[in-house]
């Protein structure tokens, strides 16, 4: 498989029902350049090719020896509701074809065939059955939900930060987003491993074709194999008609399967067959289907480790992690927070309309400190809940909660055991000093009396802490 196969339509699969040989000679003549061609000779083959291959439009006649193709049509239906049926008559049979019609075919042709006529048929009912699997991943990607719209200028695919591990991470983006290459994603949660699979499909040939994220890990482990490879008609109790998996979906496209390491044994091995062979099997069903996707996938955990206990696959390890992609925690770049901050204010304040435009020095200051054990995620659930309830255009210390403000004490209030004393005390006099300055603007002179100590000891406490005073060209504010 290659970028350029990724654009390349995908061929549908046409099987022509008629017992003469030659009009079946002449159909495939006429569509063996843009589809598969299968033949059979009457219903009841018909049915037995049905069974063996994924069938996109039957063309079936209606005069045949045994049973008449309109008796033929309901029990195709019956065995796969999504195949488009035409129906081929006489002249003298349009009434028949009418009623056709009626029982859910999607059209009829009339002998002798003509060969435009055929042609834009076939083109037709395959664009049919396109629209149908966009609208089934559509309806797949809106109940899954997906990431915001939109970004910082200067971004890259919607990722913020210019810390030297975030230019590398772009960097190898860029290199193998045109490949076919199977990449593991690895950081711990929060990190954005998805918007970095988003980043390589989006850079990728296959941009225009379908991103399917999938959480293994939030799936129920009894829906997980039908989920992704799908089922057919009566595959389990509940299973009244058949379901495209997640991997038929994203035909053409990328699938991103996080959390990868929790997936069972079982489907590890049908995951390395979608990976060797190019195809799967669903659920109750008695033959492969040929599937094109990129595979990406991500894990907080270490695999190698799974390995070595055996709880995950060696050869399945070594096929996802041809190019290992690391993100780093936030803590690890700090100098990022900034901008991220930034980032998610806007977002949010234009998401909730509210009048949020920046963030305080000292509120700035808390959060970069913070090691967000969370990461991004945590970092943007705060500020949503800061500019919801922030009470002024700026978010300001006060808007920011006690467990990042003073993580010492905040987080363990509730715990038995806690910093000591001492450690408590520096911790809320330093948040304490940082609300008094900003509440006054950040002039020294004026806090200090507020506190009820002199100038100088607020200068000290600060040069103590490596906190500056904001310089007066720089703003109070950190502006958005």
């Amino acid at each position: 498989m290659t970028g350029v196969d990724a654009q390349t339509p995908r061929r549908g699969t046409v099987l022509v029902v008629d017992d003469e040989e030659g009009v079946r000679a002449s159909v495939r003549a006429i569509l063996e350049e843009t589809c598969d061609v299968l033949e059979a000779g009457n219903g009841a083959q018909a049915l037995e090719v049905l069974k063996a291959h994924e069938i996109d439009l039957v063309m079936l006649d209606q005069r045949m020896p045994g049973e008449a193709g309109i008796d033929v049509l309901p029990r195709i239906k019956a065995a796969d509701p999504s195949t488009v049926v035409v129906i081929a008559t006489a002249v003298r049979e349009l009434r028949t074809a009418v009623e056709a019609l009626k029982r859910g075919a999607y059209d009829y042709l009339t002998k002798p065939f003509d060969v435009d006529d055929i042609l834009m048929l076939a083109q037709r009912a395959l664009d049919k059955r396109a629209l149908e699997r966009e609208v089934l991943y559509l309806r797949s990607a809106l109940a899954g939900g997906s990431p915001e719209a939109g970004g910082l200028a200067g971004s890259f695919e919607r990722m913020v930060g210019r810390h030297p591990e975030m230019a590398r991470i772009y960097q190898l983006i860029t290199q193998i987003a045109a490949t076919p290459t199977t990449v593991l994603i690895t950081g711990e949660s929060g990190t954005g491993k998805e918007l970095v699979a988003r980043a390589i499909h989006a850079r990728s040939e296959r941009r225009g074709q379908p991103f399917v994220a999938v959480n293994v890990a939030a799936i129920p482990e009894a829906l997980v194999e039908s989920e992704l490879f799908g089922h057919e008609k009566g595959a389990f109790t509940g299973a009244h008609a058949k379901k495209l998996g997640r991997f038929e979906l994203a035909h053409g496209g990328t699938v991103f399967l996080d959390e990868i390491g929790t997936l069972r044994l079982d489907l590890q091995a049908k995951l390395l067959r979608v990976l060797q062979e190019r195809e799967i099997e669903r659920l109750g069903g008695i033959r492969p289907v040929p599937v094109d996707v990129r595979i990406l996938a991500a894990t907080n955990v270490n695999l190698r480790s799974a390995v070595r206990a055996r709880t995950f696959r060696e050869d399945l390890y070594y096929r996802l992690n041809v190019v290992p992609l690391h993100v780093p925690p936030l803590r690890e770049r700090r100098e990022d927070i900034p901008a991220l901050v930034e980032h998610f204010v806007r977002k949010i304040a234009r998401e909730c309309n509210r009048d949020v435009r920046g963030v305080s020095a000292g509120a700035l200051e808390v959060l970069t400190r913070y090691d967000w054990p969370g990461n991004v995620r945590e970092l943007e659930n705060v500020l949503h809940r800061a500019v919801v309830l922030a009470r002024s255009p700026v978010i300001h210390l006060q808007d920011v909660p006690l467990d990042v403000a003073m993580p010492e004490t905040g987080s363990r209030l509730g715990e038995d055991t806690g910093p000591p004393l001492r450690e408590a005390m520096e911790q809320f006099e330093r948040q304490y000093i940082l609300r008094v300055l900003e509440g006054t603007g950040w002039n020294v002179s004026r806090a200090a009396r507020r506190l009820g100590v002199h100038r100088n000891t607020v200068l000290t406490k600060l040069s103590g802490w490596g906190i500056q005073r904001p310089g007066a060209g720089e703003g109070r504010n950190l502006s958005l």
